[in-house]
This record gives C-alpha cells, structure tokens and sequence, in this order.
C-alpha cells in the first residue's frame, strides 16, 4: 500500500540534490510518482532534472517569495500532492565561537526555509489536501556540545511542525517532522573524515551505527503516501535512538 499510493502523484522537493533529497527524487519516480525538484545549485540541480526527466527551479530557500515562484512552477506542471523540504546546512560551534551572521545564515537554511515551503505548500495544497514533511535533528532533542545554532534552527522546525498541523488539519494537509540522527550524506562527511571521529559518532548511537539516506527516505516515504494518511504533528526520530535512548 506504501508504494502503490505514491504511483501518480505530484511531489515537490526542496534541497533535492542533496544526499538525501536527490534518493527521494529517485525514489519517488521509480514508484510511479512525479517530482518537482528544487535546489540552490543550479548545476546539480539541472543535472538531476536531466537524470530524471523532471522538471525543477533554482531557489533561495530562505526567501518567500522564491518559494511562491517555485511552487507556482510545480503547479503549473499538476497539482501537488505533497511537499518535502531538504534543505539545511550543519555548524558545529558553541554558542560564544558563533557569529551573528553565521548564527543567522543557519536560522535562514533550515528554520526560514521549512517555514517558506510550509507557507508555499499550504497554499497549493489547500483545497485537495496533501502532505507537508519537515526535516529536524536529534540535536534539537538532546545536548550535543557545540550543536547550539542547529539545535535552535532545528527546534523551531519542531515548533512550526506542530502548529502548521494544527491550522492546516482542516484542509487535511498532514504536517509532520523527521528527526534524523547522524547521517551519512554529502553534507556530514566531513565530520567523518578520520576513524576515530567515525567511532566516536557511532559509538553516540545506541544502534552503533550511523545512518545512511535510505534510512530517512524510506520514512518520508510513508510520510508521504497513503498509509500514513491518521499521522498528523508528529516529530519522528530516525536516529538509531540517538535522541531518546541513554545505554550504558
């Protein structure tokens, strides 16, 4: 039931040529389901769209109106039947080491563009319903040292999950949040880079492993198909328990 409800759907991606959001588009269009893929970089972004033979927009996650012109895109294309937002970056620093304007930068990825997919997706979505997912991070719900700028970014993600579900339930468009813990993708290579730093970030896992993208991508996808259609205002941990469970 998972997959088969995807096949002809229309879903729009943002941070699509991401490690996470490019396997979604790959995913999804494998299942018989239609992308509109959305990103920062228009070079990878047009090598994807070639990939896939989908249509995109390059856009500026944290600005409105860029969203507006994107999702109007999407629409033109078919109506949209769910919105995914991908887009985030990563600063590991303590609160006295971070700059405003690299406090403001991470606020901007990953707090502003949740909220400007949530704003642009419920509009397109208000008549026929649909689902809003969000991405998170297990450092929003536990300490990690030197995470406080993505702990505050990722909390607000969190925040805006919940209350756009609530407004938004009456419309029957779903909002719910994944919560990843350390993932193996592009963007956090670097903080597995030698083996020790490897170990030590597993060994945070009760699971004792990192996370690879299928991992994240396999929840998104029932996210965002049928079988989930009772799941509304949930923060989901994908996290190898990272985020609620303490062992020895």
């Amino acid at each position: 039931m998972i997959y088969e409800s995807l096949s002809g759907k229309h879903f729009f991606i943002s941070g699509a040529t991401g490690g996470i959001g490019s396997l979604l588009a790959k995913r999804l269009v494998g299942h018989g389901a239609k992308v509109f893929l959305a990103a920062r970089d228009e070079g990878k972004l047009n090598g994807l769209m070639a990939e896939l033979g989908a249509p995109g927009a390059v856009i500026d996650g944290a600005d409105f109106e860029s969203y507006e012109k994107a999702m109007s895109a999407a629409m033109a294309v078919a109506p949209i039947n769910g919105a995914v937002c991908c887009t985030g970056s990563l600063i590991l620093k303590s609160a006295h080491a971070t700059t405003q304007k690299e406090f403001e930068a991470t606020m901007a990825a990953n707090a502003t563009s949740a909220f400007g997919l949530t704003r642009a997706a419920g509009k397109a979505m208000m008549d026929q319903g649909g689902s809003i997912i969000l991405v998170a991070s297990a450092a929003a719900q536990i300490g990690l040292q030197n995470h406080e700028a993505i702990a505050a970014a990722k909390g607000a993600v969190m925040g805006l999950t919940v209350s756009a579900a609530a407004t938004y339930a009456r419309s029957k468009i779903r909002v719910n949040c994944i919560s990843p813990g350390l993932t193996e993708t592009p963007l956090t290579s670097r903080l597995f880079a030698s083996e020790p730093s490897r170990k030590a970030s597993e060994s945070m896992h009760p699971i004792g492993r990192l996370g690879k993208p299928e991992d994240v991508v396999e929840a998104m996808l029932w996210l965002l198909s049928d079988a989930s259609s009772w799941v509304t205002g949930q923060t989901i941990g994908i996290d190898g328990g990272l985020g609620t469970l303490k062992t020895r």
